[in-house]
């Protein structure tokens, strides 16, 4: 039978893309149409930029360092969430999803004000967590850890127990259990987390302004780069610098997915 001769295919398919292209899309192409006729030599001389190199670059290894972080720390949440219980865990699950609710201006206030050398817990760290990269991280992290929870969360809960208890039958250790039979079927889950933290950590403005100090050449991003080309009206290059920003973080996620139907088929 073919596929569209199934009920309601039609319908459906239309729908979703007529909601594709009006989310997605079209803001899509009207970037690339507008940055299609950009001055000439505008890509040139943004990439040419010596401060636009270092944010972009502290912009993706921020990022990067923060999706790292939540893959280990969101795993580690996810697992005790799901395989133990205790007092308040309910109240644990929901504390998870509360950085979407809450807007970043106000967590990077929060975290300036927990943080910062004057704060409850920052006046007792040897070393500052704010107005430094370090703080930068922590924003990230932050905002983006609730991405990585709730992609390992589900696939861990429907995850059967068959399999580990046969592998401790056999004689295998807890950590050759959770390295040799656990952790492959969580693979494909992880990564998507961690494209998904990626992707939100790379374009996060709000929380990161009030806890990096916005330091050119030490501190500053990429988007609040772009922020300060529109304030100056400088369309161009801000239309420039988010294609460019736009473009990399596309390769980084189109690698991931790659990665991830790679593993899922030779765990099929």
């Amino acid at each position: 039978m073919s596929f569209t001769r199934r009920p309601g295919f039609g319908l459906s398919l239309g729908v979703t893309l007529l909601g594709t292209s009006l989310m997605v899309l079209l803001p899509l192409a009207g970037l690339a149409l507008k940055a299609a006729h950009a001055k000439p030599g505008t890509f040139a001389a943004v990439l040419s930029s010596p401060r636009i190199q270092t944010a972009c670059l502290f912009s993706l290894g921020a990022a990067l360092a923060a999706a790292l972080f939540n893959l280990v720390w969101g795993t580690l949440i996810a697992w005790v969430l799901v395989r133990y219980p205790f007092p308040g865990r309910r109240l644990a699950d929901a504390l998870v999803d509360l950085p979407f609710a809450l807007p970043t201006a106000v967590a990077g206030l929060t975290l300036a004000s927990l943080y910062g050398p004057k704060g409850w817990l920052g006046h007792l760290l040897p070393f500052p967590l704010v107005y430094n990269r370090l703080g930068v991280v922590l924003a990230l992290s932050f905002v983006s850890l609730p991405f990585m929870v709730r992609s390992i969360q589900p696939v861990l809960e429907e995850l059967p127990r068959d399999m580990e208890e046969a592998a401790a039958c056999l004689g295998a250790s807890r950590w050759a259990t959770l390295r040799r039979v656990v952790l492959p079927q969580l693979l494909p889950a992880i990564l998507s987390g961690f494209a998904l933290s990626f992707a939100r950590a790379v374009g996060e403005y709000g929380s990161v302004v009030f806890i990096s100090g916005n330091l050119p050449f030490k501190t500053e991003i990429a988007p609040l780069l772009i922020v300060v080309k529109l304030e100056q009206y400088d369309y161009d290059g801000a239309v420039a610098l988010a294609v460019i920003m736009l473009g990399v973080s596309l390769l980084v996620l189109t690698s991931i997915h790659f990665l991830n139907r790679l593993g899922s088929r030779r765990h099929v």
